[in-house]
Parts: structure tokens; C-alpha cells; sequence
């Protein structure tokens, strides 16, 4: 039996009658989907995810990472990987910070889902540069939302936050030290934080700061003007294809000093502390998810939970037993301002809200894909 494409192109999935499923169970329906910072880690996994669908994949990006970074955030060579794979990509070079452009450009696709994956994600780099941090994760946010509403309104708007809105909340918890990590001590943690933890009355970094912004904006545009809208709070989110430097992306970035026997920092905790790390194809997965089947006004912590979480030691002894080379590192006993001790993201609400869902990539496989990207 052969497939049947049927192009809805302009009506967004939340109006898609859910019978057409079980009467042509062999559809394949194309959607447009405009995904801004389409090229960096995120944003270029999604396209190429849901490219395989056949949908028509609308990338916004302007390789500010190379702006930020310097020649190694440069993301030219996956924008290319994109143009040279994908059949139905085209790319926009727009900052998110210029309205007009922005609204034009929303207006002129009208899609039927919007994956905003754009950001200054650097927890250090945004004391110094604070009006830049601020415009581009909570001002190109709200430009975003604000076209969505007037010209897509129905359309799904996915926003990649950060678990840095919880600011140093997570070192309040009573933790516990082991061999290689902190780990929580707390019972009521066992399983990670959840999406009940508080933002208030701690310290976020100027980062989490504009991240909570948008966040928060993106659940009142949920909340307020019914938009199916959801932030995802990520833990590390990481991948081959992440050009990770050392303000950003902590195992691609660990990995390549690794190869290149490059001295990798350690700051502070006693190299001990936690982080989650899920793969960006299974981002692209839960994404994909939530267009199938939107929600207003959600947030959900996605990381790769406890089962995938790693210290800066283990992470070490995993690439290692890869790369067959012995980490150089230093230790600076002062850790980064308004850093986590410890934090992986508790899953249950979104294996409750989207029983579909699982990681599909494991922490070992994941660095050793990395490995192997790099070598």
C-alpha cells in the first residue's frame, strides 16, 4: 500500500482532525516549521528531524555564536551540512532582535509550528556583554511570540529555556559526597528536580536571568492569549554536531581538549559536580511530540535524568576509555557564579504528560559519538 501525502501547509496540527489518522493510516502530512538558531546544536537537529517527515523546514540564523565565541562557535559548516542534505530547507539571515524582520517573516510563512532554539546560552559570557544577552533571549522572545500571536496564533510554539531559571536554588538541597559526584541527599530528590521548584529568592547569573524572562513570557502567551506554547528547561544538552567551547557546551567541549590534549578547567566543587546530559536528537524527539499534541502554557525539565547524569570526573573516565587518551585538566578552586553543585532533571511529568517519550541515546553512547565526530 503506498503512502498518501496530503499537504496542509497554513493550518496548524492543533486543527488537524485527529480521525484523519485512523481513516488514512499511510498520511504523510507536511508542515512548514520555522526554527530559529537553525544552526546551531538544536536548532539543526530539529531540522533535519523533522525534515525526514517531509515537512518544510524555514531556518532563522545568523551565526551570532561566532559573534559570541569566536572562530570555534562558528556554525557555517552545519548551516551547509543543512543546505547540501536537506531537499526543502531555506535558510533566513535574520536576528531575532529586529521586530520588523521578525514579523515579516512570520507573516510571510505563516507556519504551523515555531521552534525558537535561538539564544546567548553562555552562563559566563553574559556578564559582559548584558543589553546582548538580555535583547536576544528576552526581547527576540517576545518579537517572536507577538508575530505567532498576530499571524500563527494557532500554531505550536516550542522555547528552549535552561535549568539555570532555578538559579543556585538546587545547592539548597542537602547533598551528599561521593567517590566522583555530589549526589542529592534529600529524599524528596531522588529522582531530580521537577517543574514545582522554585525560581524565586536566589542567584541566577545574567543568563538565567534573560532566560527566565522569556520563559516566563512564553507561559503568560500560553496562559493569557491561549497559545499552545511550552518551555523546555534543559540540562546539558549536547550531541556530535555541537561546536562546544568552553563558555558553552560542557561534553563537546570536554572532549575536544581531550583529542587535542588541551588543557580543560575545572571550576571549583572539586571537579565533583552534576549535570544531565541528553542527546539532541532526543530533544528533537520530545519537540516533535508536543507539536503532535500541544498544550498552553507548559514547562517540562528535559534533560536525560539521573540515569544520564555525569560529574566532570566521570565525564573524564568516559571519554577517556574512548579516546584511549588521559584528560590534562586544572582545578580553580572558585566555582562559576550562580553554578549548580548538583542537577539532573526529573522526568515524570513529561512521561506522564507524553507517555511516548524515552531517551534513546545513553550517556556512554552519546560521548562516544562525540568522540568519534572529533576524531
Amino acid at each position: 500500500m503506498g503512502i498518501k501525502i496530503i499537504n496542509l501547509l497554513g493550518k496548524s496540527p492543533s486543527k488537524i482532525d485527529k480521525l484523519l489518522f485512523k481513516q488514512h493510516p499511510f498520511v504523510l502530512i507536511i508542515l512548514k516549521i520555522l526554527v530559529t538558531g537553525s544552526s546551531g546544536l538544536i536548532g539543526s537537529e530539529v531540522c533535519s528531524y523533522f525534515a525526514n517527515f517531509g515537512n518544510k523546514i524555514h531556518g532563522l540564523d545568523n551565526n551570532l555564536r561566532k559573534v559570541f565565541f569566536g572562530p570555534e562557535g562558528d556554525t557555517t559548516r552545519r548551516l551547509k551540512e543543512l543546505q547540501d542534505t536537506l531537499s526543502d530547507f531555506t535558510h533566513y539571515e535574520i536576528d531575532i532582535r529586529d521586530r520588523s524582520k521578525v514579523l515579516d517573516i512570520i507573516r510571510n510563512i505563516k507556519p504551523d509550528a515555531i521552534i525558537h532554539t535561538a539564544a546567548q546560552p553562555s552562563h559566563d559570557k553574559a556578564a559582559s556583554i548584558p543589553f546582548e544577552d538580555f535583547d536576544v533571549n528576552a526581547v527576540g522572545t517576545l518579537n517572536l511570540l507577538e508575530a505567532a500571536r498576530q499571524f500563527c496564533k494557532d500554531s505550536p510554539f516550542v522555547h528552549m529555556s535552561t535549568n539555570k531559571v532555578y538559579g543556585d536554588g538546587p545547592n539548597r538541597i542537602k547533598l551528599k559526597e561521593l567517590d566522583s559526584r555530589w549526589d542529592f541527599e534529600d529524599p524528596a530528590f531522588i529522582d531530580g528536580i521537577d517543574e514545582s521548584f522554585s525560581v524565586d529568592q536566589c542567584k541566577h547569573s545574567l543568563f538565567g536571568a534573560s532566560k527566565l524572562a522569556s520563559d516566563i513570557v512564553v507561559q503568560e502567551y500560553g496562559r493569557y492569549f491561549g497559545m499552545a506554547t511550552c518551555c523546555l528547561r534543559g540540562g546539558c544538552l549536547t550531541g556530535p554536531s555541537h561546536t562546544g567551547v568552553e563558555l558553552h557546551g560542557f561534553i563537546s567541549y570536554l572532549v575536544k581538549c581531550n583529542l587535542m590534549g588541551k588543557n580543560y578547567k575545572i571550576f571549583g566543587y572539586k571537579g565533583k559536580q552534576v549535570r544531565d546530559n541528553i542527546h539532541s536528537e532526543d530533544v528533537a524527539q520530545f519537540i516533535n511530540l508536543f507539536v503532535q499534541s500541544p498544550r498552553s502554557g507548559e514547562v517540562y525539565n528535559l534533560g536525560g535524568g539521573k540515569l544520564n547524569s555525569c560529574s566532570i570526573l566521570e565525564a573524564f573516565e568516559i571519554c577517556e576509555r574512548f579516546s584511549g587518551k588521559r584528560q590534562i585538566y586544572e582545578y580553580c578552586d572558585e566555582n562559576r557564579i550562580g553554578d549548580h553543585i548538583c542537577y539532573y532533571s526529573n522526568l515524570s511529568k513529561i512521561k506522564n504528560h507524553y507517555p511516548e517519550f524515552c531517551i534513546k541515546n545513553n550517556l556512554t553512547d552519546t560521548i562516544n559519538q562525540i568522540v568519534k565526530a572529533l576524531s
